[in-house]
């Protein structure tokens, strides 16, 4: 009986239905909750080492337009809040170990994405889309944590690529789910001079303006629904 079910339920799935086809001058909304997955580098100065910034789970709102049919726009609003730390620096020249992991504090993210989409046709309940486009990513309320004096990073634009696919549960409302890496990196500028040694005052300089070339590059994965005007 569970087999003539589900199979019954994957026919109907794939059928031939076409009474819910994106049209043009449709819009759609989605609410989705995203995991944000850095896959994170960097090259820093002076002291060396890597870049680890955290996972987070958050909301995520978009909005997209059909400017023709099975083509359209996508906006994605969210913010997300990261730990951030070095791994495996050398702060020997400052009395501390020669591999040290230091707290850089925390840090949001205001990455509003605009990527083009193409949606298959496929004439059943299954829409599935790949996309590509622009993400700029604003940095904002930086805590430089308990170690250093001050942190700064730069906005940045980045290129997006895309791939998910909704499900119509109805005409209007719709299952999705969706995947992103954006291809995001930030210059980051680290005030330790704080951390100069009373005997070594000619650090300063040097320990008050460290560089840091940080590529995050994340994935995105989202799961939500839709509502189709």
């Amino acid at each position: 009986m569970k087999k003539i079910f589900f199979t019954t339920l994957i026919l109907f799935l794939l059928s031939g239905i076409t009474a819910f086809a994106q049209q043009k001058n449709e819009w759609d909304i989605r609410l989705r909750a995203i995991g944000v997955i850095p896959q994170e580098s960097a090259t820093i100065g002076v002291i060396g080492g890597d870049i680890n910034i955290s996972n987070t789970v958050v909301p995520e709102l978009d909005f997209t337009y059909f400017f023709a049919k099975n083509f359209s726009a996508e906006l994605i609003l969210a913010t997300t809040k990261h730990q951030v730390k070095t791994k495996g620096s050398n702060l020997s020249a400052i009395g501390a170990g020669s591999s040290a992991d230091v707290d850089l504090g925390k840090v949001w993210l205001l990455p509003p994405t605009l990527t083009l989409q193409y949606h298959l046709p496929t004439g059943t309940l299954f829409k599935p889309y790949i996309g590509a486009g622009l993400n700029y990513t604003i940095f904002y309320n930086a805590d430089k944590g308990p170690t250093v004096g001050g942190i700064d990073y730069n906005n940045s634009f980045a290129f997006a690529t895309q791939l998910g696919a909704d499900f119509d549960i109805s005409k209007k409302v719709f299952l999705n789910i969706d995947l992103k890496k954006i291809f995001l990196s930030t210059d980051v500028k680290v005030d330790a001079s704080n951390l100069t040694p009373a005997g070594k005052p000619e650090l300063a300089p040097v320990l008050k303006n460290i560089p840091a070339d940080v590529k995050i590059r994340p994935w995105i994965i989202g799961v939500g629904m839709g509502y189709r005007f």
